[in-house]
């Protein structure tokens, strides 16, 4: 086991505000051993903002697809800028495997799962190699896959995976960047409730599943980075 046991039973501990467990993931012992990945999506600023709060320097990784929506790019240096993050990595797949396996940059088209293997699974993989663990985004609301999702997670390489926002509701979310008075991303208001890479993704209607419009039409709900064995 890669992180002390007291740790995990602190980031645990009953009555824990999402404040609290990113404090105890960022500070004392685990500082500088864990990275927060983001997606500078439409839900991202509030966790990123109160991760600055707590410690500008944390290394944040944004995986720089190559596929991104330009609103994105434009979002993930306004958004840093603001918080006044100081350590945020452009993880980028590897140069020769695109030239080796997506050349044309048309894999998304008929191998989606292979698509987001060669530009997400893969090099977040190997950023995440100096860590202990790493600190995500995601909600139990945001999808039926997600809805028993628990604030602290055992992957089967012995890191620990974080969720200080799993029982964030929408609303919650919603209300807090409004009393931060945080950036949106330009294209949640624009129907975008969840966004990924530019060609995979589509606006939704009002009151739909926020992230039916990715991969809308496949049998697909994830694009691999967090459907690796936990516990």
């Amino acid at each position: 086991m890669r992180v002390d046991p007291s740790i995990i039973r602190s980031l645990q501990a009953e009555g824990n505000t999402a404040h609290d467990v990113l404090r105890i993931a960022l500070t004392g012992e685990m500082r500088g051993r864990i990275g927060l990945v983001s997606s500078f999506g439409a839900e991202s600023a509030v966790l990123l903002a109160m991760a600055a709060e707590i410690d500008p320097a944390v290394p944040v990784l944004f995986l720089q697809t190559g596929q991104h929506f330009p609103e994105t790019l434009e979002y993930r240096q306004e958004l840093a800028r603001f918080l006044g993050l100081t350590n945020v990595h452009d993880i980028h797949p590897d140069p020769a495997q695109i030239r080796n396996r997506d050349p044309e940059g048309q894999l998304w088209a008929f191998d989606p799962d292979a698509c987001c293997a060669l530009r997400k699974v893969e090099p977040l993989d190997e950023a995440l190699i100096p860590f202990d663990g790493w600190i995500t985004g995601r909600k139990r609301s945001q999808a039926a896959t997600r809805v028993n999702l628990p604030v602290v997670e055992m992957t089967e390489d012995g890191r620990i995976k974080v969720n200080p926002l799993a029982q964030w509701t929408p609303r919650q979310l919603d209300a807090e960047m409004t009393r931060r008075n945080l950036p949106r991303h330009p294209l949640s208001l624009r129907g975008y409730p969840s966004i990924g890479c530019a060609p995979c993704t589509l606006p939704v209607d009002a009151g739909a599943d926020p992230r039916s419009g990715r991969w809308a039409g496949q049998n697909k709900t994830e694009c691999g980075i967090h459907v690796r064995k936990v516990s």
